[in-house]
């Protein structure tokens, strides 16, 4: 049985700091939210094989505390970075991450993959952990909204647990007519496609 202290423990954000793209950066984070303890190797990965330019418009699909978006945004500081996430805890830890590291140009807001984006919004580049779980359904809403909602040239880079590998293969040559797999670490695998 936990005592008061653990649960309290447990109550209290989780900080630290990581460095993404030679950007490092402050996180607040709690339980309940994806990897709170650290980045995950994913996430690590992705970061490694991502190119930014500093006038991009980018967007993190499926946020979590921001890494990934919060990196973008630093990395761009001429253009404005969007994230999205389907959980609100996600959403403000993001918000705070990004308020607690002086970043101006980047928002988080709740969006089930691009459902509260605007329709005529676009961005040079899209990047996404993927879930593993995410379902057929929602990825194939991901994929094409992604297509819809990119700059022409614009990219989508992916990571993927190595079991959708070729999926990823398969319906990113069907929606973008191209693919390129970047980097297939040992659970993980990059994927980029343009638009």
């Amino acid at each position: 049985m936990l005592d008061k202290k653990q649960l309290d423990e447990y109550r209290k954000d989780i900080k630290f700091a990581e460095t993404l793209c030679k950007q490092t950066l402050n996180y607040q984070t709690t339980w309940g939210i994806f990897s709170p303890r650290e980045i995950d190797s994913g996430t690590q990965l992705l970061m490694k094989y991502i190119e930014i330019n500093p006038s991009d418009d980018c967007f993190d699909l499926g946020c979590g505390y921001g890494p990934i978006g919060l990196t973008m945004a630093k990395l761009a500081p001429q253009g404005n970075t969007v994230l999205v996430d389907k959980d609100f805890m996600a959403v403000e830890y993001s918000n705070k991450n990004a308020k607690a590291n002086n970043i101006n140009n980047a928002k988080a807001q709740l969006s089930n993959g691009f459902q509260h984006i605007a329709t005529n919004q676009r961005f040079d580049v899209i990047a996404s952990n993927v879930p593993a779980k995410v379902g057929k359904e929602m990825m194939s809403l991901m994929l094409h909204d992604a297509h819809k909602h990119l700059n022409k040239d614009g990219k989508l880079y992916l990571v993927t647990v190595n079991g959708l590998r070729q999926y990823m293969k398969r319906n990113l040559k069907e929606v973008f007519g191209n693919y390129k797999k970047l980097k297939q670490g040992a659970a993980y695998t990059v994927h980029l496609a343009i638009k």
